[in-house]
Parts: C-alpha cells; sequence; structure tokens
C-alpha cells in the first residue's frame, strides 16, 4: 500500500481497509464521522491524493448501500399512470460547498422518507465552480453516507448545452464538447442528463417544425450517442428542451413538433432504444432572476398552466413522465406547490442556495469575494448598473477560485450556512410532495 493512500486512511481514523482493488467499512460510525476529509482532500488536493479519495469514498458508499442511478423508469412509469401525480422531483444546482449542502438535503429528505430528488450541475458551472462531475458526483454520495441515507441517488448534468455562438464557428468541435462531457459525466455516476440544443432553434423560420428541426436532429443524435456509451444495466433518464428560458412560452404544437421529429430521427439512429423521459418547456421564468437596481428581484408570473397542458400532452402521447420547469429558483415560496397541482414532473433550482451562501458566510469573507469581483468580473459590468445588481449577477464567478477558503471556513460559520440551507429543503420537500417517494 503506498503511503498516500495509508495517509488518507489515517485521516479516517482507519475505519476503511484497503486490500488491492477492494476497500472494505470496518466502523461505518467512525467513516461517516471522517468522510469529510476525504472530501475535502477530493476537492482541493492538486495531486493524486485526490483521485484516490475519491475512489475510497466511492467504493465505501456502494459497501454501504449508496449508489448512482437513473429516474427514467419513475419517469416513464408517471407517464404510463402507475405513479401518482401527488410530486414534483426537485433538482438542485449545488454550486458552493456542495457536499455540505448536500448532506443538509439528505437530512431533510431522511425526515420524510424522500427518495424523488435529484442533485445536478450545468456545463456552464463547472467551470466557475471548478468542480468537475467526478468531483461533484464524490461529493453528493459523500453526503449521503455521512447522513446515513441508503439507496438511490440521482445526479444530473444540467444543460448540457450546445452554444449557439461555438455552433456556428465550428459545428463539430461544439458537438464533440458536450460528447466528450457527456462521457465524463456518466463516468463520475451522472445518470441524468438534460441534452440542450435549444439554444439553435430559429423562431424566424415560416414553420414550426422548421423551426424546431435542428433542435431534434442534434438532440436525438447526441441522445444516440448517449444509449450507445451509457453503462451496462443503465438507461440514462434524457431530458430535451424546446426553448432557450427567458424567451417565448412554449406551445403545444412545438412539442409536438420537436418530439415527433426528434422520435423520427431516433428511429434511424437508435432503433428500439428509449428516448426521452421529461421535457423542458417555457413558462415565463429566466436563470437567475431579473434583479431590479436596490437588489431586489423582479416578481416572476408562471404560465403553471402551460406546464399543466403541455404534461399532459407528454405524458397521454409521447410516454414520458412530463414537463420541466427551470429558472425557479425566485418564486414566491406560496407558489411551489402550483408546480404539483399543474403536475410538472421536475423544477430546477439554483439560484437561491447561491444567494443563501453569500447571504450566511461571514461578512470579512464576502468582502473579500466582492472585492475580487471588482477586479476579476470588471468586464461584466453594464452602463448604469448599481453595486447591488453587479454582485447579484456576477457573484457565482466567485465561487471557484473560493473554493478552498471555502471549505477552510470556521465550523461554527459552516454549521449556520448548512441550517439555513437544511430549513429550505424542508420547506421545498413539503411543498413538492417529496414526503414517502422514496417508496416510489
Amino acid at each position: 500500500m503506498s503511503d498516500q493512500i495509508q495517509e488518507l486512511l489515517n485521516l479516517v481514523d482507519n475505519s476503511l481497509s484497503v486490500d488491492g482493488a477492494t476497500v472494505k467499512v470496518l466502523d461505518a460510525a467512525k467513516f461517516r464521522k471522517n468522510i469529510g476529509k476525504l472530501v475535502e482532500r477530493s476537492a482541493t488536493a492538486s495531486d493524486s491524493s485526490a483521485g484516490w479519495s475519491r475512489y475510497l469514498i466511492r467504493a465505501a458508499a456502494l459497501e454501504l448501500g449508496v449508489y448512482a442511478a437513473s429516474i427514467h423508469e419513475l419517469y416513464l412509469a408517471r407517464g404510463r399512470g402507475e405513479v401518482p401525480m401527488t410530486f414534483t422531483t426537485p433538482a438542485f444546482n449545488l454550486r458552493a460547498l456542495s457536499f455540505h449542502a448536500a448532506s443538509a438535503m439528505f437530512r431533510a429528505a431522511n425526515k420524510i422518507n424522500g427518495g424523488a430528488f435529484i442533485f445536478e450541475l450545468a456545463r456552464s458551472e463547472m467551470s466557475y465552480t471548478a468542480q468537475r462531475p467526478s468531483e461533484y458526483a464524490t461529493n453528493i454520495l459523500a453526503a449521503a453516507v455521512a447522513e446515513g441515507f441508503v439507496g438511490p441517488v440521482f445526479i444530473q448534468g444540467d444543460h448540457f448545452q450546445v452554444s449557439a455562438k461555438k455552433y456556428a464557428t465550428d459545428a463539430q468541435a461544439e458537438l464533440q464538447a458536450v460528447r466528450d462531457l457527456s462521457i465524463e459525466a456518466m463516468a463520475a455516476g451522472f445518470y441524468n442528463i438534460d441534452v440542450d440544443t435549444s439554444t439553435l432553434v430559429d423562431i424566424h423560420l415560416p414553420t414550426v417544425a422548421e423551426q424546431q428541426a435542428l433542435n431534434c436532429k442534434l438532440s436525438s443524435e447526441l441522445s444516440a450517442f448517449i444509449r450507445e456509451n451509457e453503462p451496462a444495466g443503465v438507461t440514462i433518464s434524457i431530458g430535451g428542451e424546446i426553448g432557450e428560458v427567458g424567451t417565448v412560452n412554449s406551445t403545444e404544437p412545438e412539442l409536438r413538433a420537436y418530439m415527433d421529429g426528434y422520435n423520427a430521427e431516433m428511429k434511424k439512429l437508435a432503433p428500439g432504444k428509449p428516448g426521452l423521459s421529461k421535457i423542458s418547456v417555457l413558462t415565463g421564468t429566466s436563470h437567475g432572476g431579473t434583479v431590479l437596481a436596490d437588489g431586489s428581484l423582479a416578481e416572476v408570473t408562471i404560465a403553471f398552466d402551460v406546464l399543466r397542458d403541455l404534461s399532459r400532452v407528454a405524458r397521454n402521447e409521447y410516454g414520458m413522465g412530463g414537463t420541466v420547469q427551470h429558472g425557479a429558483s425566485t418564486v414566491a415560496e406560496e407558489n411551489f406547490n402550483k408546480f404539483v397541482q399543474n403536475e410538472a414532473i421536475e423544477v430546477h433550482l439554483a439560484t437561491n442556495f447561491t444567494t443563501m451562501f453569500f447571504d450566511n458566510v461571514p461578512a470579512d469573507f464576502k468582502k473579500e469575494m466582492y472585492a475580487w469581483l471588482d477586479v476579476n468580473s470588471a468586464g461584466d459590468r453594464k452602463p448604469g448598473m448599481t453595486d447591488e445588481q453587479f454582485y447579484y449577477k456576477t457573484r457565482k464567478n466567485a465561487v471557484g477560485p473560493f473554493k478552498a477558503k471555502s471549505y477552510a471556513l470556521p465550523e461554527e460559520a459552516k454549521a449556520k450556512l448548512i441550517a439555513a440551507w437544511e430549513a429550505q429543503f424542508d420547506m421545498l420537500f413539503n411543498l413538492l410532495g417529496v414526503k414517502d417517494t422514496k417508496n416510489m
């Protein structure tokens, strides 16, 4: 055994043993207590101890009954009417201190026997949070272990998106980048992937079918690639999207044009293989919300009838679980149960948890990050922007550069943040009907 591995075993008080490629848990309670030390090494080390930390965590997680899984079958069962429409699956983008945030989420889930919830990270977030799929997935699985959660854990690639600008410059290079990311993500345990080529929808073309044609073609090509490369025994849950968030609300003709075109392409590219489990639609929201001059957020109005009507088309005509709501972090709390009432299968939440991070870290640490933004994100300051608008729009850029310092925060500061996150998860799980979904 190498000195490096022995050092890592010492970090967890020798609660694990390693014999060749086999990792065994000798003392589960002791390992749960100390697993955060391996997480921090995984997240901040620049040598091979980061990879070995991930290996130890993931091997131990499997022995303790924690495993990455696909939500595909649950969603298709919803499409067949075999699963009640009593819940909407929340999908959370945990950008800062993802192990600590996920630990809070698993605690909230354990209180209510919750199982239908997703951890996700978008292509763009991997850059500014300095988290590649292997690190993020390890953090999530480690959090499950730390909190004694047992069973399937759903980790998702959110907005594996084709950039319209890069596609126009070099289409094949941009598509290959998404293919490469999909391979990397699946290897890490991302068994749920949202393919997003909706950036290429051209609303200036004369018919809806023509507008959606490139979106259909490319999303089916990427889906077929995923099916060809998904792990044996796993059917990746793939989501499609019919329009970029923040534009005009989606319509039934758009959904049908996209799905008919997508399914026709899939029959040619991957005959007999499953297609989509869900579809993202536009209902009037935008990612991060619209921030006003004083730093407050503009009120969001969601077209819940669009979610409901398109979910019914998605289920009844195409066998999917239903529609997905993006950009919902800024929705008023009293409206969250409307996602369940209007039959949405999934809702994505990110910005508010970043906001809570900045609102709950020590003031001097926040000041240091904002000073960094003044220099390193100065190019994002638009004419007429107030400081409040500038920091709200750019502060996510400080997450990655300050990752190590975030881990090094005093325990009492992290405890305050985790408690705030847990209370938010408690509230959202209740409003979204997550209680007892573990049985499903």
